[in-house]
């Protein structure tokens, strides 16, 4: 298509999941369900940690980050989806759109992350017990999170950054109930190879390292 007949992109329309009333609302019983269990229950989590002197471990302050990860996470599409549930149009504002990509991929990733730092910390709890405090330090600790939010970081801007350029001819409907980079290019009025090449060898990448850092945790 002619990228000389692109217009500027305002706002998305979300499609959904389905447009059925009965399963709208058996989904939003379902999600409302598992909500309010994962929310309460992460923040009782880093409640409890940072409440008890005793839980000073490595392995609790990378469960209470965890946590709060994963509390963090919750916020970027479930209390909108629950809304557009029964909303009429489900319209997502561009800059709403491209904020929700950047934090989707920011905390999934670094969730991903976060369970290879784990991996390692209990391989080195069991295989080499005598080097834990050593290696498992508190500035080792807070070394491998700030490494773990970096990387997080690279990988979101590496997502995002190459579509906010990207010219639209519209329509601007995603076939979705988020916002998402495949949806999001798919609205280009371009030829979008190398976006599309540049993300799949990044989340290549991204899959490959967590993977080699699970194996090298296990290796004894």
């Amino acid at each position: 298509m002619d990228a000389g007949n692109s217009t500027v992109v305002t706002e998305f329309i979300l499609l959904g999941l389905t447009q059925s009333l009965d399963a709208q609302i058996l989904l939003f019983v379902l999600v409302s369900m598992f909500y309010l269990i994962i929310l309460p229950g992460n923040v009782l989590i880093i409640l409890t940690i940072r409440s008890d002197p005793g839980l000073n471990a490595p392995i609790c302050f990378f469960l209470g980050n965890l946590a709060f990860l994963d509390a963090s996470y919750s916020f970027i599409v479930s209390p909108r989806m629950l809304v557009d549930f029964f909303s009429e149009k489900k319209v997502i504002s561009y800059n709403c759109c491209i904020t929700q990509l950047f934090f989707l991929h920011f905390l999934g990733v670094g969730k991903m992350y976060h369970l290879v730092i784990m991996a390692f910390d209990c391989y080195i709890a069991i295989c080499q017990p005598l080097h834990y405090v050593t290696v498992m330090s508190p500035r080792a600790c807070y070394a491998l999170l700030l490494a773990l939010w970096l990387g997080a970081f690279a990988h979101s801007i590496v997502q995002v950054a190459p579509i906010l350029h990207l010219p639209s001819c519209g329509p601007n409907q995603l076939d979705n109930f988020f916002c998402d980079v495949p949806q999001v290019i798919k609205l280009a009025c371009t030829d979008t190879f190398v976006v599309e090449l540049l993300m799949v060898s990044n989340s290549g990448l991204l899959t490959l390292r967590c993977f080699l850092g699970l194996l090298s945790s296990s290796a004894e």
